[in-house]
């Protein structure tokens, strides 16, 4: 469920990449899914990417593999970006850029979008964060 939390998180983490904040794709803690981290629990790059190696794989398996009573930081790491509203298939498609919903929604029309380039992550995120306002003022009205 979309939370107003949420939207702010995403268009921070938006702005901040947009600004220059270190961006690599293949670093768990500086791609996609390691950039909304850093905004939503206040952790750095390198300890974001530790966390993430307790596992094997990507944010999507990560998120795959999250088991609440594990005992595992990374677990801790995914609840609470849960705990804003996203699913395990929201992380999966924040990596990949790849969410339906979003991709008809982007200005210009329904596109694929690189998962690795800087510019097209940030504006995956403005316009997810759109669409989340969106559900967030149906709901309240």
């Amino acid at each position: 469920m979309a939370s107003v939390e949420l939207v702010i998180a995403l268009r921070a983490t938006a702005r901040r990449l947009a600004a220059g904040s270190s961006y690599q794709w293949g670093h768990l803690g500086q791609c996609n899914c390691g950039h909304l981290v850093q905004t939503v629990c206040r952790i750095a790059p390198a300890q974001i990417h530790r966390l993430a190696l307790e596992r094997e794989g990507d944010w999507e398996a990560l998120a795959n593999a999250y088991c609440p009573t594990s005992g595992l930081a990374i677990d801790q790491v995914i609840e609470e970006l849960m705990g804003l509203g996203l699913t395990r298939d929201d992380i999966g498609h924040l990596e990949k850029l790849d969410d339906p919903a979003v991709l008809a929604a982007l200005p210009g029309g329904h596109r694929w979008l690189r998962r690795n380039a800087r510019e097209d992550v940030v504006l995956y995120m403005q316009t997810w964060a759109a669409l989340l306002e969106l559900s967030v003022e149906a709901m309240a009205a």
